[in-house]
């Protein structure tokens, strides 16, 4: 059955893959079997041998497995940049976090921040305050989120504010954006798709990458908070 494409991807594209999808779908009459979950993970699991035919990693994650043999090098293809931001619970007020020294009062300020241990966002976020000399103090009274989406700890009502890819926050309801952390002080990630080796629906796979890497799904990317 040809009709069929497994694809791991990123939690990051979760939003607009399922727009993209159906779309994809519908036009082309190949379902499209989903899994998302963070590129750690997902890294963990392709190199414990799960199949799939296609992968949406960060641009790292997806080097390291062209590098291992287990995606097809020609077959790589950047999708979208997405940087990390905050949100507030809807109807909370919009903290100031245009400047450096603005996000750090905001963070310092707020009763708990909710970052995640696994995500390229949770990693870059430890980082930064390891970086501002505030890492004890937030790490203190943070809410550290396994895996999933650390708006939802926003609507639980366990943190004030909550740090992830933009394009992630955006998939939680009852909760506002309030902006990217300053641009400066970020590089944004950039998720990559490409084809894996032994992939048993190979053909059907190349035309959804092609898809994918096209002009058509910029204004669902946009959507979802990603930049092409």
């Amino acid at each position: 059955m040809d009709n069929v494409v497994r694809m791991l991807s990123t939690l990051g594209l979760m939003g607009a893959m399922r727009s993209l999808s159906s779309t994809y779908e519908r036009a082309a009459g190949i379902h499209v079997d989903a899994d998302f979950a963070p590129t750690v993970a997902l890294l963990k699991r392709l190199r414990e041998g799960e199949a799939a035919d296609l992968v949406i990693l960060t641009r790292e994650g997806l080097d390291e497995m062209v590098g291992e043999g287990r995606v097809v090098r020609d077959s790589a293809a950047d999708l979208a940049r997405s940087y990390v931001g905050l949100a507030v619970k809807a109807g909370h007020a919009h903290p100031d976090i245009e400047s450096e020294a603005a996000l750090r009062k905001t963070v310092l300020a707020a009763r708990s921040v909710a970052y995640s241990r696994l995500g390229a966002s949770g990693i870059y976020f430890a980082q930064l305050i390891e970086r501002m000399g505030i890492a004890a103090e937030i790490n203190a009274k943070a809410t550290i989120v396994q895996q999933g989406f650390t708006a939802e700890r926003l609507v639980s009502g366990e943190a004030d504010l909550a740090v992830q890819q933009i394009s992630e926050l955006k998939q939680v309801d009852g909760i506002e954006v309030i902006g990217p952390i300053p641009l400066e002080l970020q590089t944004p990630a950039v998720f990559s798709a490409g084809r894996m080796a032994n992939a048993k629906h190979a053909d059907a796979a190349d035309r959804l990458l092609r898809y994918l890497a096209s002009p058509e799904v910029v204004p669902a990317l946009r959507q979802s908070g990603l930049e092409p």
